[in-house]
């Protein structure tokens, strides 16, 4: 049977007969199929190397899989940072939505809005992650119920705009910041109004108490994440396209 060019391997005895065992061998047989290989297919062959071969459909999404937990651990993890009481309002100061914006910032859209779903899910099965200890599904009947069901969403919002803003795959900080208030301001205070309103029938005026902390977790989401796209580039790709190395522009 004739032997291509891009042939890995030839049949003997059996078994396969791989290119390195070929050159090195010295039974005749072998020799002589080699000498019948087609010009340019013996160098082709002996240049071969059997690489394991990584299969990217189980890799990646191991690997987004990683990613979703890291982030939802450093929510849970900013949940340590002690809260501090508001007077005008029963919903304390957190560290915790910095974190849902640089999940948004760091990993996308879709990653970003898996990572809150699962914070918020470890949240209501009981966990005691949220700042001060609280979990379980009391908290559906709390102020801040509609600040953490946002997390989901402001984490979302803020991938989709950093993807969006991507100029020739470089993450600059002026839009990232845009995008981290987008997602982490504006979505976040929406879902915290509607819930604070429901829960206690009061104006929901008073959330705006908490934007100017807001403004400087945006500014600082956004710097830590162009770090983190400096060092690891590729995170984040435009709109769903294939992923390129990203630079970080100012």
């Amino acid at each position: 049977m004739p032997v291509s060019a891009d042939t890995t391997a030839i049949p003997r005895n059996g078994r396969w007969l791989f290119a390195a065992e070929l050159t090195e061998s010295a039974d005749v047989t072998a020799r002589v199929r080699l000498r019948n290989l087609p010009a340019g297919a013996l160098t082709a062959l002996s240049n071969q190397r059997r690489v394991p071969m990584t299969n990217d459909s189980v890799v990646r999404p191991a690997r987004d899989l990683a990613f979703v937990a890291m982030f939802a651990g450093i929510v849970a993890a900013l949940g340590l940072v002690p809260a501090i009481p508001v007077p005008v309002i029963p919903v304390p100061v957190t560290a915790q939505t910095l974190g849902v914006m640089l999940a948004g910032a760091v990993l996308g859209a879709r990653r970003g809005f898996f990572a809150g779903v699962l914070f918020v899910a470890l949240v209501l099965l009981g966990l005691p992650l949220l700042a001060g200890g609280r979990g379980g599904l009391a908290v559906l009947v709390s102020p801040s119920a509609g600040f953490l069901l946002g997390f989901p969403f402001a984490a979302l919002v803020t991938g989709w705009l950093s993807q969006l803003f991507l100029i020739r795959g470089a993450y600059r900080l002026a839009a990232g910041i845009v995008a981290a208030v987008a997602g982490g301001i504006v979505v976040e205070y929406v879902f915290g109004a509607v819930g604070f309103w429901l829960v206690t029938g009061a104006s929901p005026v008073p959330v705006l108490v908490f934007l100017p902390g807001d403004v400087v977790k945006a500014v600082l989401a956004a710097l830590i994440a162009r770090g983190v796209h400096a060092a690891y580039p590729g995170l984040l790709s435009r709109r769903g396209v294939q992923r390129t190395p990203a630079p970080v522009s100012a």
